[in-house]
């Protein structure tokens, strides 16, 4: 009994980003909603930090797809919409950030390393490599034979 009612809160528990946009911040405009959901999955809740606003309940992300659907309404394009949450709150308001001069070094520096550790180890590999066969003078035969013969 304990059992199951736990599984059915957990269910409950897990649907609660379903209802994060809530039906009176939807606009009536069937087109513009459509535009407002995308959006609202690309703009990172600054509160939340792993959730877009559309699937987060705390108060900042409500304000912020609130405030979405009124630059729609105010006839702001989608890049207009972003740019406008970039210049208040950076990059970092964007789920996937935009590549520019300013963070193109955290984009290269993750595969850099990678490229720089491989060449590292293989050229590590290649001089730790015992060199072909080693020739012995004829000192070295003579007292190896005399070893090998006691």
């Amino acid at each position: 009994m304990i059992r199951r009612a736990f599984s059915i809160l957990m269910l409950l528990f897990l649907t609660l980003p379903a209802f994060a946009v809530e039906p009176e911040e939807m606009l009536a405009d069937p087109l513009l909603e459509t535009r407002a959901q995308s959006l609202d999955e690309v703009i990172r809740c600054v509160q939340c930090q792993s959730e877009n606003i559309a699937s987060s309940n705390a108060d900042w992300a409500k304000d912020a797809r609130l405030m979405v659907r009124q630059l729609l309404l105010d006839g702001r394009g989608d890049q207009e919409i972003m740019q406008f949450f970039v210049e208040r709150y950076g990059e970092r308001v964007l789920m996937t950030p935009q590549l520019n001069g300013s963070n193109v070094i955290l984009w290269v520096a993750g595969p850099l390393m990678l490229l720089l550790s491989l060449g590292g180890i293989f050229l590590y590999s290649r001089k730790s490599k015992p060199s072909g066969s080693a020739s012995l003078s004829a000192a070295e035969e003579a007292r190896l034979k005399e070893l090998l013969d006691e």
